[in-house]
């Protein structure tokens, strides 16, 4: 017994030198291989699996981190400019637009939209720009596609794509945009833009006709797209395409710098088409095709997304030039460096926040959101009230981003509804009412940790059209005091109740309590203190709120229908305009009966006569006239108690470069910069072991083991006698 006692004690000590660091001298919890702790590679995290990474079917923002850099429109924003400016990708320069009228008869380009017949623009790639190796482009020595005519026999040992060893390439050209436009229209896609498009390009509407003759939207069998004609869209040259509208259409720019306008290869499609692989799921939507910088060399959505550099990618230079401040802040160090900086990006899924915030904190992660747990940790608020990181996170040289997101929360008011909606003055009273007594200062602070500014309106921070200061408050619901919008009172709001014929929350007419229904598919404990928060501001005006909820699908339906009284909704730019924001109210695009966007059901005809007079116009003095007559007709109606513009609030880790916000742009990846060895070093001093609990554990038993020893060395010694 002293003898094992002697082994164990021993043992110990040898697993407690060898436990700070493993043999390649990394933390013992690394969780990734030892031996990339010094590669230059990217760590970050998603919350869902994305479903679409088809480029024409993905309309979701965590498809977009991954196709993002894969796919390449004509167009893209400016990595540091502000206002967000548009700038060539693989176009050589911007589109040039030509309008047109009835007649043929060339147009200014600030020709009325009423007189434009046709807007076409020409576009011209970059030669030489390359697809990623890709068994869909694999020929043998005579030419012919190796992969293209696959029979169950050749399919028998393949299960990802990475069993094709095969690959090959090709340069891009005008006929790939091509291809991929024509792709809305096919019924097997179901393109979330394509009954947008067809109201614009010419012959999308009638293509998307014939094919839904020709073809069944089964999978697994192969239409060349390229034996239909689409009258909008033709390449002129190898290099150059042209995209006819039939209207004038100025956001069409914004469009072609999103990846529904990449391209697509027809031997991808073609590839992809074959049932053996439908079956193995070997698709499009798995497996991308692209000319970016980086391909997805693993899709294990369960675990993990890898991206890792395209072989083929020409480079790319960082910009020369920003906007004013962005040289101090360090933003153009790589000016005019060749891009991508990172070799690989590793994305592992983390469904619960806390074990992605303490590996953030371990080194493990580049970056991380601050979740509601977590807030007081990480932030700090000034005596000025300015954000900043706690002295914890400044020991660890971590840093704080904070920017206005380019979205609106809010609550809607169905304007069909007999009690809350329509445009007569009692109604119109009734919602002012509560617009003032909905304290959504009060809710930025409790629910969301002061990340958010209360909204005067639908236009956010950052699009044209927004007006800062005394001058864009909406003056129903808020005073300009002591330099700030300053929210009218309650006594106020219940005033005007009193003006609307509900005294003290009660009908005038017919004594009973003004009763009103929120709609809602937030259900369970989280939800609760937001639904109780909303019960409470309509009590301050003595109106009962009664909460609906229900499942989302049934919640989408009754939306449908037209049946909410009330509801709460948002809505993240597609791109930087105003009218991404106004066409929410716009009639013709109303919920009920149309299925569009305007959940409300708000129609103002001289609102949708001045949203028809904005959309087409460049940006300038006379638009922003016109935005803000829009925006004094939708605070006098309310159709919407306007909510707030959420402040997104990041935490990056001082080996992150080039980290400036860019809200639009889907490609960032490209930009960005890892310092390994510093991250290395840093998770080294932040992951040492604390050791003295184990030691002190045991020499505990080892002590616990004397007693037991002296009693066996007494009954060893009594047989002896």
């Amino acid at each position: 017994m002293a003898r094992f006692s002697l082994c164990l004690t021993v043992g110990v000590c040898i697993w407690l030198g060898g436990c700070g660091k493993n043999a390649a001298g990394n933390p013992w919890n690394n969780p990734y291989p030892a031996d990339q702790s010094h590669d230059n590679i990217y760590y970050d995290v998603f919350e869902e699996r994305p479903k679409h990474l088809d480029p024409a079917s993905s309309y979701v923002s965590n498809e977009y981190i991954f196709i993002g850099q894969i796919y390449e429109p004509p167009l893209q924003y400016h990595f540091l400019r502000r206002p967000y400016e548009l700038i060539p990708l693989t176009a050589t320069a911007m589109p040039e637009v030509r309008y047109f009228d009835s007649a043929g008869k060339a147009l200014g380009e600030d020709a009325p939209a009423a007189e434009v017949e046709r807007a076409v623009y020409t576009i011209h790639i970059r030669p030489g720009i390359l697809f990623q190796p890709h068994p869909a482009f694999a020929r043998d020595s005579q030419g012919h596609y190796l992969y293209h005519n696959l029979d169950h026999s050749a399919l028998a040992d393949k299960r990802v794509l990475s069993d094709f060893k095969a690959t090959g390439t090709r340069e891009l050209t005008a006929a790939d945009y091509v291809y991929q436009i024509k792709r809305f229209a096919h019924p097997g896609v179901h393109s979330p833009i394509g009954s947008l498009m067809e109201k614009y390009i010419l012959g999308l509407e009638e293509l998307s006709a014939q094919l839904g003759r020709d073809l069944g939207a089964g999978p697994g069998t192969y239409t060349d797209l390229r034996d239909y004609v689409l009258a909008g869209a033709r390449a002129i040259d190898r290099y150059t395409f042209e995209i006819t509208l039939k209207e004038k259409y100025p956001q069409l720019l914004y469009w072609l710098s999103m990846t529904f306008f990449s391209p697509m290869p027809w031997e991808a499609d073609r590839f992809y088409s074959q049932p053996g692989l439908f079956e193995k799921n070997i698709v499009l939507d798995w497996y991308p095709v692209g000319t970016g910088p980086y391909m997805l060399t693993e899709n294990n959505p369960n675990r993990r997304m890898v991206l890792e550099r395209n072989p083929n990618f020409r480079g790319e230079a960082f910009p020369e030039e920003g906007e004013a401040g962005d040289e101090a802040q360090g933003f153009l160090r790589d000016a005019g460096q060749t891009m991508p900086f990172i070799d690989k990006a590793v994305y592992s899924l983390e469904k619960e926040s806390i074990p992605a915030w303490n590996k953030f904190m371990q080194g493990y992660y580049d970056v991380s959101g601050i979740e509601s747990d977590n807030f007081d940790q990480a932030v700090q608020f000034s005596a000025e009230g300015d954000a900043q990181v706690t002295e914890e996170m400044q020991a660890k040289g971590i840093r704080l981003l904070t920017a206005i997101a380019t979205s609106s929360y809010y609550m809607g008011f169905n304007m069909q509804d007999d009690v809350i909606g329509g445009d007569g003055e009692r109604a119109r009273l009734l919602r002012r009412a509560i617009s003032i007594a909905v304290d959504y200062e009060e809710y930025i602070s409790i629910f969301t940790n002061g990340r958010g500014v209360p909204a005067q309106g639908p236009v956010p921070p950052g699009i044209f059209g927004f007006v800062d200061g005394a001058t864009g408050i909406n003056r129903y619901v808020y005073e300009w005091r002591n330099g700030k919008p300053q929210r009218r009172s309650v006594a106020e709001a219940r005033q005007i109740l009193d003006q609307a014929g509900y005294p003290g929350g009660r009908d005038r007419v017919t004594g009973r309590p003004l009763v009103l229904y929120l709609d809602t598919p937030a259900a369970g404990p989280g939800a609760k203190a937001v639904l109780d928060w909303y019960r409470k501001q309509f009590a301050k005006l003595g109106i009962q709120l009664v909460i609906r909820a229900t499942d989302f699908n049934r919640f989408q339906e009754k939306v449908n229908k037209g049946t909410v009284q009330l509801f709460t909704w948002g809505w993240n730019a597609d791109y930087p305009d105003p009218e991404n924001f106004m066409f929410l109210l716009y009639g013709p695009n109303i919920r009920v009966g149309k299925q569009g966007e305007n959940i409300a059901n708000y129609e103002n005809a001289e609102f949708d006569r001045l949203f028809d007079r904005m959309k087409n116009i460049g940006n300038g003095p006379e638009r922003q006239a016109i935005i803000n007559e829009m925006v004094t007709i939708l605070r006098q109606d309310a159709p919407w108690l306007w909510g707030y513009h959420p402040v997104g609030f990041a935490l990056f880790h001082d080996w992150y470069r080039n980290i400036k916000p860019n809200l639009m742009a889907n490609n960032t990846l490209k930009y960005k910069r890892i310092d390994p060895e510093l991250r290395h070093r840093s998770r080294l001093a932040w992951n040492r072991p604390v050791l003295w609990p184990v030691g002190l554990l045991a020499l505990l038993f080892a002590v616990s083991l004397v007693p037991a020893w002296r009693t066996y060395k007494r009954r060893e010694r009594s047989r002896i006698v």
